[in-house]
């Protein structure tokens, strides 16, 4: 993951949810409106692939993934977990195809440092994957399924 480290973490990763938050609906625009599944599609690069995992009047909970081969359930990466909140607009990573879930690699409460540079680092890198992905111009139409 990252190696950057920024001397206040806490106020830096607000402000970099606040960003994703942003980058997503500049990616996809009409994102509160996909009810499961999406496919952003572009020439010469890999499909994106959205499924909507969780829908709530203030959160909406979604895996972002590029697949690389023909056959989607083969080398989904990076199958970033995201929750959005939609009133505080931020958009926080819960976790990738390659880490746990912070609950499950800081069972100690008391590890808030840890924690927080752990998001911190998971956040930090959707931002980079997001400006990577704006670079293309994606283009998401509703697909009929989702991923189980």
């Amino acid at each position: 993951m990252s190696l950057v480290q920024p001397v206040n973490t806490a106020f830096c990763l607000e402000q970099l949810c606040e960003s994703n938050y942003r980058k997503l609906f500049k990616l996809i625009p009409n994102l509160r409106s996909f009810d499961r599944a999406a496919i952003g599609v572009t020439q010469n690069k890999p499909a994106l692939y959205l499924d909507v995992l969780e829908r709530n009047p203030y959160t909406l909970t979604i895996e972002l993934t590029h697949c690389f081969n023909q056959q989607r359930s083969e080398l989904l990466i990076p199958a970033v977990k995201i929750r959005i909140y939609l009133d505080a607009q931020l958009a926080e990573v819960i976790r990738d195809n390659d880490r746990p879930t912070v609950d499950k690699v800081y069972q100690d409460p008391g590890d808030l440092i840890e924690i927080r540079d752990y998001k911190w680092r998971l956040n930090y890198f959707l931002q980079k994957w997001l400006d990577h992905c704006l670079k293309t111009e994606y283009r998401f139409q509703r697909t009929e399924t989702a991923q189980a």
